[in-house]
């Protein structure tokens, strides 16, 4: 079973992505980011901004097949679309059609963003609903 987890009271959602993707490189795990086409635009320009110390390979979904199937992180509104099984990222306000095949599903919340916050509860209430076991990170807790 998917393994559901909620980083909770993220100040800047794309820049924990960032955050986020460098970690799961380092794990030598691939990541899918699912979420709406401006927030994946904004986050792919945030991702060739890093510095060649915290580079991210990455990929859009849509791009040349080869680089898409060869990119450790791919960029997509439907996660469907991936073969990638390991780490899904979600920054959208849906439940990701196809999460149950990955591992695991990192679901980011908002610090301030009150509609963003209400769709979480939503999409916990959805997992828990169907039986998941649902771990929850406070990011302010932990230091973003």
């Amino acid at each position: 079973m998917t393994e559901v987890a909620f980083h909770f009271n993220a100040p800047d959602k794309l820049a924990y992505a960032c955050r986020f993707a460098r970690k799961v490189l380092r794990s030598e795990m691939r990541l899918v980011i699912a979420g709406p086409e401006e927030s994946l635009d904004r986050l792919d320009r945030m991702l060739w901004a890093l510095g060649p110390s915290d580079f991210v390979a990455h990929a859009r979904s849509g791009g040349d097949e080869d680089m898409v199937a060869a990119s450790p992180v791919l960029l997509t509104a439907d996660p469907r679309e991936s073969s990638h099984q390991d780490v899904l990222l979600n920054l959208g306000h849906n439940v990701p059609e196809g999460f149950a095949r990955f591992q695991k599903l990192v679901e980011v919340v908002s610090a301030h963003d009150d509609a963003d916050r209400q769709a979480a509860r939503e999409r916990w209430r959805h997992y828990a609903g169907r039986g998941y076991e649902i771990v929850r990170h406070d990011l302010v807790l932990k230091g973003g």
